[in-house]
């Protein structure tokens, strides 16, 4: 269950493609632990900014901003502004909670016996995969920076998850999803 979300886009007018009698005010918003991609229905007279991060869960004596969450969408349901605004608000939330990503990469394991869930990835290959893999076995990675410093063929590790994360949310038929729920 997402208890916070960042704003993508807020339509204060109501989405464009409905009938005038039926609008009302809408944002579009992603889930920050489980990467869920949300219509929300802000409180009247508030304005929402791409990047906010606002309070979804269940209490709705929490919520400052949303009166409530309309449903899920998918990527395709998302205005062009929001998703534009998408891998932006990725990429920061792979930094804040980059403890959480380190993490994937000391604990991941093999699917199968010939596929690995760092090739998951977009970009890493075999190759990188066993020196992350040894390197790994002389200790945790401790932050992105280290991963970096002692695998040298991973520049950014942080922007391979990502752009995970991005595929993922962006196409409901991924087979593997490491980050993002269904």
């Amino acid at each position: 269950m997402e208890d916070y979300a960042r704003i993508l886009d807020h339509l204060p007018q109501g989405h464009p493609d409905r009938a005038r009698f039926q609008r009302e005010a809408l944002a579009y918003a992603l889930g920050e632990d489980e990467f869920k991609l949300f219509e929300l229905v802000p409180k009247e007279g508030v304005t929402l900014l791409a990047g906010d991060r606002t309070y979804v869960g269940k209490d709705p004596g929490q919520r400052s901003q949303i009166l409530h969450v309309k449903r899920r969408v998918g990527f395709e349901e998302l205005t062009t502004a929001a998703q534009n605004e998408l891998p932006l608000l990725i990429a920061e939330i792979v930094r804040e909670k980059e403890e959480r990503f380190v993490r994937y990469f000391n604990e991941a394991q093999a699917i199968t016996t010939r596929f690995h869930m760092l090739e998951l990835l977009p970009g890493l290959g075999k190759k990188t995969m066993w020196a992350i893999l040894e390197e790994r076995k002389k200790g945790p990675f401790k932050s992105f920076d280290d991963l970096a410093k002692r695998v040298t063929m991973v520049h950014h590790p942080e922007k391979l998850v990502a752009k995970r994360i991005e595929m993922e949310v962006a196409d409901p038929m991924q087979k593997y999803r490491l980050f993002a729920a269904r």
